[in-house]
């Protein structure tokens, strides 16, 4: 069959959709715990609000200059929006069926209360009528719209409402429509007393207290209607990069204007009658197809304050603790002298970030510390690792952040994050034009005897200390000649000119992992070829990327054994006879983000391991700064295979097998229940 043939690749668009059906259908999941399936809701709200700011904006792009390209999948831009538009309205219809039917009924028999307005009891009218004039009043501004009031610029998603008017003003002017704009200083849930709301937790929607009392916005003129909604804009970031004389600034710039995207989403009340809709449309100059009627709030996102803010431990996941390896466990720990006696493998967020933080804090001030050298994607100014860079270069250690100003959504926190540093002395450096800086790695130079030794830490994940204890990443840390020399090149790329230096065990996108990566598949498909064994196991959060997806197709027909753990996007097919029936697909979900990339290949009975901060992905291996670095201790290797391969594969409670026309359905195994990230949990972690 002709790899290249479009049948053999699925959407990348559709399959991010079928990612978040899955993250609905944990909310679905009546074995987790209600809040924590509210959260799911949230999150699965969330990501439905990035797909469209990013990939339906993109395409939406693509249709408006008149491109007839496709991916492999054969797809033009307008074909996989109209798909996108079918799943995108069935996945929106679970959502609020899912909070109106189930979860809001179970919340209340739990005394957690979403008070309508057509319940409100005198006491709690009272109550609300006086948050209203007191918090929100002040700090309405409604919006009249005539020729001296045009229609006005609206935020990306922000609560907004548009009210129809009958009657003339102070002025003897009539008008028809007026916008109102929710204040962003306000949350979209207000609890209420609970002598007043009659539950232990009772709430209301911001939106519902501003229906209630619209009309004191109107003095002398009749409300006719009221309805929600909300715009979602394209977000993404354009910069001409090469013709910027300053990334910051022309980030920052550009920061200013992503708040005012063209619209690609308009968002009303079912309620909302069609005329009114219709003229939302207009204004925004959207399509019909453009239009979502929910059944419910236009941000179910902002519910997510609520799982946070009850405390009842029964409707949430038990508390857990972080644990350490065993060499790890003792007092006053000498970070230095650990990482020299071996490598240390850290398993997050089962096991603590600690361990990378206490090495960076004894580096900062360490005097025989001659240098410090990181990357940083997404981390908060105010963090322990900005903490111990600022004390480093205040001790005259020579400190160099290499700063990538571009990842998404943490652009401003990110520039934030260079002013703090660049002002206590730290060389900042903000990677490669034309080439997000994605890779994890920090240095460290110490003088040791007569010469100079390098520590690295190199991780699948970033070095955002909040993150750590959500998302699934591992951290390797090490004294390894080799490893540390590697690092040192690619730090030299990265901060100065020059040609690309060869790297000794690691793999470097955009130069030698997309070729390492085919090379590795390759061989298990010569092995397997000639009579021996071909294996390929590999996790990783998107598989997107066609050569790879080719050379693995290859793989499988020779008779290579190959499992794929993908999270989220994969658009390879598994299961087609001829081609890939040696293949299996698996994504796995729970409490925590899984985050980890790890490659196994059985390289002729001697196993490579690998773990790396790309995905493979067409922009991680072909248009970022990526790493890749082997796990050379057997040990290490096989712990590594077994926690973060091989448990995945056996779990049978948060798993979905994709088949091959593109639809996911959960395993159900039978026998003991496997799930992987709370064996890791009694494996590693402390349970509370």
């Amino acid at each position: 069959m002709n790899l290249d043939d479009p049948g053999l690749y699925l959407n990348r668009d559709l399959s991010m959709l079928a990612f978040n059906h899955r993250v609905l259908e944990l909310a679905m999941d009546e074995q987790i715990p209600l809040l924590e399936r509210l959260r799911f809701l949230c999150i699965s709200s969330s990501n439905m609000d990035e797909f469209f700011e990013v990939r339906v904006a993109a395409l939406k792009q693509r249709v408006a200059s008149g491109s007839r390209r496709t991916g492999a999948d054969g797809l033009s831009a307008m074909e996989t929006l109209c798909r996108i538009r079918r799943q995108a309205l069935a996945i929106v219809e679970k959502q609020y069926a899912l909070l109106n039917d189930t979860l809001l009924p179970c919340l209340r028999e739990e005394g957690i209360a979403f008070l309508r307005r057509a319940e409100w009891n005198e006491a709690q009218a009272v109550w609300i009528a006086r948050f209203f004039h007191r918090e929100l009043l002040p700090v309405l501004t409604p919006i009249a719209l005539d020729p001296a009031h045009p229609f006005p610029r609206l935020l990306n998603k922000i609560l907004n409402f548009v009210v129809e008017l009958e009657g003339k003003d102070a002025f003897g002017r009539s008008m028809q429509y007026a916008i109102v704009q929710a204040p962003r200083s306000l949350p979209r849930v207000i609890r209420l007393p609970a002598e007043i709301s009659g539950v232990e937790y009772g709430y209301v929607f911001l939106s519902s207290i501003i229906h209630a009392h619209v009309d004191e916005l109107f003095p002398g003129m009749q409300v006719r209607a009221c309805h929600q909604f909300r715009v979602t804009r394209n977000s993404e970031l354009y910069l001409h990069e090469e013709e910027a004389e300053d990334l910051k600034e022309a980030v920052a710039g550009e920061l200013l204007e992503r708040r005012f995207g063209a619209a690609v989403r308009l968002e009303v009340s079912t309620k909302c009658p069609a005329p009114m809709a219709q003229f939302l449309l207009r204004e925004f100059e959207l399509d019909d197809d453009d239009l979502y009627c929910v059944d419910g709030p236009v941000n179910l996102y902002r519910m997510a304050r609520v799982c946070d803010e009850v405390n009842r431990s029964d409707l949430k996941y038990p508390p857990f603790v972080p644990g350490l390896p065993e060499r790890l466990r003792v007092e006053d720990r000498d970070m230095f002298g650990i990482v020299r006696q071996g490598d240390v493998l850290l398993h997050h967020p089962f096991q603590c970030f600690e361990p990378v933080v206490e090495l960076l804090n004894q580096a900062a001030v360490d005097p025989n510390v001659l240098a410090i050298k990181q990357t940083l994607y997404r981390v908060v100014p105010e963090s322990p690792i900005v903490d111990a860079l600022v004390r480093a270069a205040r001790a005259n250690k020579e400190v160099v952040a290499v700063i990538e100003l571009r990842a998404r959504f943490n652009e401003e926190e990110n520039i934030e994050l260079a002013d703090r540093l660049a002002a206590a002395g730290v060389q900042v450096v903000y990677g490669v034009v034309g080439y997000k800086t994605h890779c994890k790695m920090m240095l460290i130079v110490r003088r040791e005897g007569r010469g100079l030794r390098r520590y690295v830490h190199l991780g699948t994940g970033n070095y955002h200390t909040v993150t750590t204890r959500l998302y699934t990443d591992f951290s390797l840390l090490s004294c390894d000649r080799s490893l540390g020399e590697d690092v040192h090149r690619i730090f030299q790329q990265l901060t100065g000119m020059g040609r690309v230096s060869k790297l000794r065990v690691m793999l470097q996108a955009p130069f030698s992992l997309h070729s390492g990566l085919l090379e590795r598949i390759r061989v298990e498909e010569a092995n397997a070829r000639a009579g021996g064994v071909g294996r390929i196991i590999a996790k990783m959060n998107g598989l997107e990327e066609p050569e790879i997806i080719k050379a693995l197709y290859r793989a499988s027909q020779a008779g290579v054994k190959i499992d794929l753990i993908v999270r989220g996007i994969c658009c390879l097919r598994p299961g087609i006879k001829g081609v890939s029936e040696n293949i299996r697909v698996r994504s796995v979900l729970g409490r925590f983000l899984e985050h980890t990339r790890v490659f196994y290949f059985h390289n002729g009975g001697e196993p490579e391991v690998l773990c790396a901060s790309a995905d493979w992905m067409i922009r991680n291996l072909l248009r970022r700064v990526e790493s890749c670095f082997p796990v050379k201790n057997p040990k290490l290797a096989r712990q590594l295979v077994q926690q973060g391969l091989r448990l995945y594969l056996r779990d049978n409670q948060g798993a979905w097998r994709l088949r091959s026309d593109g639809s996911y359905v959960r395993v159900r195994g039978r026998g003991r229940p496997v799930c992987a990230q709370e064996e890791l949990m009694r494996l590693l972690g402390e349970m509370c």
